[in-house]
C-alpha cells in the first residue's frame, strides 16, 4: 500500500517585496533635496565664472590701453617729434644766450667788468706816505670819487700820474680836489682837543667830475 506525501508549503515560495508609501516619499524627498543642492551650486559656480570673465575682460582692456598708449610713446614718429622739440628748445636757449652776450658787448648795459678791475689797480698803486680810505665808482665808472690820507699834499700828482697809467683808468681824469685838515680827537677828561695836537696829515677827496659834495 502506497502514501503520498504532500512537501508543499506556500511559506516556501518566493514573496514579493512591495515598498511602502512612507519610504517612497522618504527617497522621493531626498532626489529632490539632492537636486536642489546640486543646482545651487551650479548657479554659484556660473556667478563666479561670470565674475572672473568680467575681470579677465577689463584687465584685457586695460592692458589694451596700455600697450596702444606705449605704442603711440615710443612709435618712430613720436620719437622723432620729440628730438625735433628738443632741438628747437637748445637753438631757443643758444639764440638767447648769443643775444645776452652781444648786448653786453655792445655796451648797452654800462658796466660790464665790475669793480675788481679798479680795486686791482689802486691796490697796484702805493705811493709811500699816502693812504686810500674809501673809494665810490658809479654807474659805468661815469664818476668815480677815491678818499684818503697824505702826509704831504704834493704826492697827490705823482700818485694820479700812477693811476693814469693804469688800462682801467685809461681815458679818465680827477677834475676836483677836495683837502681837508683831520677832525682833532677830544680829549675824555675835558672833551675839548688837546692844545697841543700836531696836524702830521690831511684828508683829500678826489672826483672824476664836478659833485655837489666837493662844494661842502
Amino acid at each position: 500500500m502506497s502514501q503520498q506525501i504532500n512537501l508543499f508549503n506556500p511559506i516556501f515560495m518566493k514573496q514579493r517585496k512591495y515598498f511602502s508609501l512612507l519610504t517612497m516619499l522618504q527617497a522621493l524627498g531626498l532626489v529632490i533635496a539632492g537636486s536642489l543642492i546640486f543646482y545651487g551650486y551650479a548657479i554659484y559656480q556660473v556667478g563666479q565664472l561670470k565674475l572672473q570673465a568680467e575681470e579677465n575682460t577689463k584687465r584685457y582692456t586695460a592692458e589694451q590701453v596700455r600697450l596702444a598708449g606705449f605704442m603711440a610713446e615710443f612709435s618712430p614718429q613720436h620719437s622723432m617729434q620729440l628730438l625735433q622739440n628738443e632741438v628747437q628748445r637748445l637753438d631757443k636757449q643758444v639764440a638767447e644766450q648769443n643775444q645776452i652776450i652781444e648786448t653786453l658787448k655792445s655796451g648797452a648795459v654800462g658796466n660790464t667788468t665790475g669793480y675788481s678791475e679798479y680795486m686791482r689797480a689802486f691796490s697796484r698803486q702805493i705811493v709811500q706816505g699816502l693812504w686810500l680810505t674809501g673809494f665810490k665808482v658809479t654807474g659805468d665808472a661815469a664818476q668815480i670819487s677815491l678818499s684818503g690820507g697824505v702826509v704831504n699834499p704834493e704826492l697827490l700828482p705823482e700818485y694820479i700820474q700812477r693811476l693814469g697809467r693804469e688800462s682801467i683808468m685809461k681815458g679818465k681824469t680827477f677834475s676836483t680836489l677836495k683837502m681837508q685838515e683831520p677832525k682833532a680827537e677830544l680829549d675824555a677828561g675835558s672833551g675839548k682837543a688837546p692844545a697841543s695836537t700836531a696836524r702830521r696829515y690831511v684828508e683829500f677827496t678826489l672826483y672824476s667830475s664836478p659833485n655837489k659834495e666837493a662844494g661842502k
